[in-house]
C-alpha cells in the first residue's frame, strides 16, 4: 500500500512539469559530449605530462593548476577576474551601442555608410596590439584604455552584421509597409528591427569572446590588476601553472558571456527559425 502510494504521489509531480522535463533533457545532451570531450583532454593532457616528465615550467599539469586555483581563489576570480569582466562588459556595451547606432544612420544614408564604413575598415585592419599603448598614454592606466580597446574589437563584427540584418527585410512586407503609407520610422521600429535581430545576437556571440581578449591585450600595454597584468607577469616570473589557472578564468570568462548572449537569444528570438530547429 505504501508503494502504491509512493507511485500515485510520485506520478503527478513528473506530469505536472513535462516541458520542463524535456528541456531539462535536451540541456543535459546538448552539454555532456562537450563536458566529456573537456574531460578526456584534461585527462590526456594530465597522463601526458605525468609520463613524459615535463617540466612545470615549460607544461603544468591540470592538477597543479586546479590547485593554484584553490590555493588563490580571490586573487583570481576577485581581485583581478572581476576587473578584466567589468572591462570587457562595459567594452562590449559600448562597442555594441555605438555599432547599432551608426548602422541604423547608415542603413538610411548612403553618404554616410560612403564616409563612415571605410574608417571602420580602417579601425578593423589596425593590429590592436599597435593600438593598445597608443590608449595607455593618452587616458591612463585606469579602466578606460582596456573599456575603449575592447568596444574597438566589438565594434566591426556589430556593426556588419547589424547592418546585414537590417537590410534584409522581406520585400513583399516592405511593401505592405508602404501600401499603409508608414512612416520610415514605424518601418524601421516594427519591421527591420526585428528581423534584423538575429544578426545582431549571432554577432554578439562572437563580440563578447573578442571583448575579453581586447582587454586582455589592453592590460598588457599597461595596467595595475587584471588577469592580463597577471598573466603578463607571472610568464615573466616562468610561474605557468599562474599563467594557465589565468587563462583557464579568461576562457570561463569567455563562455560565460556567450552562454549570457545564447540565453539572450533563445528569449527574444523564440520565434525564429534558428532556435526552433536548435
Amino acid at each position: 500500500m505504501a508503494q502504491a502510494t509512493d507511485k500515485l504521489t510520485r506520478r503527478p509531480v513528473l506530469s505536472r512539469f513535462p516541458r520542463l522535463h524535456v528541456r531539462l533533457q535536451a540541456t543535459t545532451g546538448r552539454s555532456l559530449l562537450p563536458v566529456l570531450l573537456l574531460l578526456l583532454l584534461v585527462i590526456l593532457w594530465e597522463v601526458i605530462v605525468k609520463v613524459r616528465g615535463i617540466s612545470v615550467i615549460i607544461l603544468p599539469a591540470p592538477s597543479v593548476v586546479f590547485q593554484r586555483l584553490l590555493e588563490e581563489p580571490g586573487y583570481f576570480f576577485i581581485e583581478n577576474g572581476l576587473i578584466t569582466l567589468y572591462e570587457a562588459v562595459a567594452g562590449f556595451a559600448l562597442g555594441a551601442a555605438v555599432a547599432i547606432a551608426l548602422a541604423s544612420v547608415m542603413v538610411h544614408s548612403s553618404l554616410v555608410e560612403r564616409t563612415a564604413f571605410p574608417l571602420a575598415v580602417l579601425v578593423k585592419a589596425t593590429p590592436i596590439v599597435v593600438i593598445a599603448p597608443l590608449l595607455v598614454i593618452w587616458f591612463g592606466y585606469g579602466p578606460m584604455p582596456k573599456i575603449i580597446m575592447a568596444s574597438l574589437i566589438c565594434f566591426f563584427p556589430i556593426l556588419v552584421n547589424t547592418i546585414v540584418g537590417l537590410r534584409s527585410v522581406d520585400a513583399t512586407s516592405l511593401e505592405f509597409f508602404h501600401s499603409l503609407a508608414a512612416s520610415k520610422w514605424e518601418i524601421f521600429r516594427q519591421l527591420r528591427i526585428p528581423h534584423s535581430l538575429p544578426y545582431v545576437l549571432a554577432s554578439f556571440k562572437t563580440a563578447a569572446s573578442l571583448s575579453v581578449i581586447g582587454a586582455v591585450v589592453a592590460e598588457w600595454a599597461g595596467a595595475g590588476r587584471g588577469l592580463g597584468r597577471v598573466v603578463f607577469i607571472k610568464a615573466a616570473n616562468l610561474d605557468q601553472a599562474a599563467v594557465f589557472a589565468g587563462v583557464f578564468v579568461l576562457a570561463a570568462m569567455g563562455i560565460l558571456l556567450t552562454a549570457i548572449v545564447g540565453w539572450l537569444e533563445k528569449r527574444l528570438l523564440y520565434w525564429h527559425e534558428s532556435v526552433l530547429v536548435g
